[in-house]
């Protein structure tokens, strides 16, 4: 037998050792609580009264207890909140499927009030019958159920001069992963007979700002979907209702809400969206654009500045999120030391296309400082890389694009703090 076959034999037995001390000093502590504790002792009002009955809440909510766990804004990003954003409460999320109510909303001018019964979605320019669809229409065609992240092209986008915002929530929360039901664009496109000139579509929101974005007619036709539920309801009015569309992988200003118009035409149109914004200014003052697909990323979601650890030394799990707009995410990495030393972290849970992926590590807590970090590689190969190696190659100028390598700061205390290695 070679070494290499007996090496997994070897770890998982001292892996195994390992679980089972840490675990027969969990459950000591455990004991010595139980002894004089008051919650085993005492019977709490909830166990001695009658809750309330099923029609008290109509629609489900999250227990009083969560009431901390909501969306948060930073009302200096941005002169208006109409047109603003808000952050997905990482920190406190597990798993990979963020809630509706949780996930980050982004506005140009505001949430549209749709009418389901006066929504229409109108398909013109180079196809062979333009057609306008009613909502119950686009119900009759075939649909799917897919789960994509949708992550806005600046997230992250504040840390690109350096540490700025102290809270996962606030440096990677535009972002949220969920189940999409809808139909393939490729099957509403191809109702109308597209032309063989036809290159490019423009979609088009009904929102107050006209939101328009430019896509080749080859995404269109791959992968894209026009979506009316999301983790199985209606979508909600902050997330397009009545529909969308959802362009997988690619940065989330894309992915048109209230969408009125796709029209097919030639050429790019270069509409404000895509010439004010959205493009990667780089160090020489040239601008990059068209830059539609989000690079593999990752982050530790605990601890971090809003998930400190409050348990002391000890058995302690590191969790965090990984994502990439080029397919699965095949490996990631931890680092408990800024860098220097990198351990292979645990996935678990479904391996989606263009999905968050959930990862965490174990390990055992001596109190001393921590500078975690994690590191992801996705099934093109490509690696997450460090901000001063993104740096280099795209600069500071830009907001868009950033995945370079978070790192958090973990105090003897468990505090964490957002910061930067070198």
């Amino acid at each position: 037998m070679s070494d290499e076959s007996r090496q997994p034999k070897a770890s998982r037995r001292a892996f195994l050792t390992g679980s089972l001390a840490a675990g027969g000093a969990l459950a000591a502590v455990g004991a010595a609580r139980a002894a004089g504790d008051p919650a085993i002792l005492e019977l709490p009002d909830w166990t001695t009264t009658l809750g309330e009955g099923v029609d008290a809440n109509p629609y489900g909510m999250p227990s009083e207890y969560e009431a901390h766990v909501v969306r948060r804004n930073v009302p200096w990003l941005t002169a208006d909140p109409v047109s603003s954003v808000n952050f997905t409460p990482l920190h406190e999320l597990d798993g990979i499927i963020t809630p509706n109510g949780l996930c980050f909303e982004r506005h140009h001018g505001g949430v549209a009030q749709v009418d389901p019964a006066q929504w229409r979605l109108m398909i013109h320019g180079l196809v062979e019958t333009p057609l306008v669809f009613t909502l119950e229409d686009l119900k009759r065609f075939p649909r799917v159920n897919k789960v994509y992240f949708l992550e806005c092209a600046a997230n992250s986008g504040m840390e690109w001069r350096g540490a700025q915002l102290n809270g996962v929530q606030f440096t990677h929360g535009m972002i949220h992963n969920v189940m999409y039901t809808g139909v393939p664009l490729r099957t509403i496109l191809e109702e109308c007979g597209l032309k063989p000139a036809g290159k490019w579509m423009l979609a088009e929101g009904a929102d107050a700002a006209a939101m328009t974005r430019s896509i080749p007619i080859e995404k269109a036709l791959d992968d894209c979907m026009v979506a009316f539920k999301m983790n199985g309801e209606a979508l909600r009015p902050e997330q397009g209702y009545p529909a969308r569309l959802v362009v997988p992988g690619w940065e989330g200003n894309m992915w048109v809400k209230w969408l009125r118009r796709l029209e097919i035409g030639d050429k790019p149109w270069h509409h404000r969206e895509e010439t004010s914004k959205y493009t990667d200014l780089l160090p020489d003052g040239t601008a990059r654009r068209f830059t539609w697909e989000m690079d593999a990323k990752s982050v530790i979601t605990s601890p971090s500045p809003q998930a400190p650890i409050t348990h002391g030394k000890g058995r302690t799990v590191i969790t965090g999120i990984a994502w990439s707009g080029r397919g699965t995410i095949r490996r990631v990495d931890v680092s408990l030391d800024g860098g220097r030393n990198w351990l292979p972290a645990r996935l678990d849970g479904p391996s989606f296309d263009k999905s968050i992926h959930r990862f965490y590590h174990e390990f055992d807590w001596d109190g001393r400082p921590l500078y975690l970090q994690s590191r992801a590689i996705d099934s093109t190969g490509y690696v997450q890389p460090t901000k001063d190696a993104l740096r280099s190659v795209r600069g500071v100028n830009s907001i868009y694009h950033n995945n370079g390598i978070q790192t958090w700061y973990v105090n003897e205390n468990g505090e964490a703090e957002n910061v930067e290695v070198s």
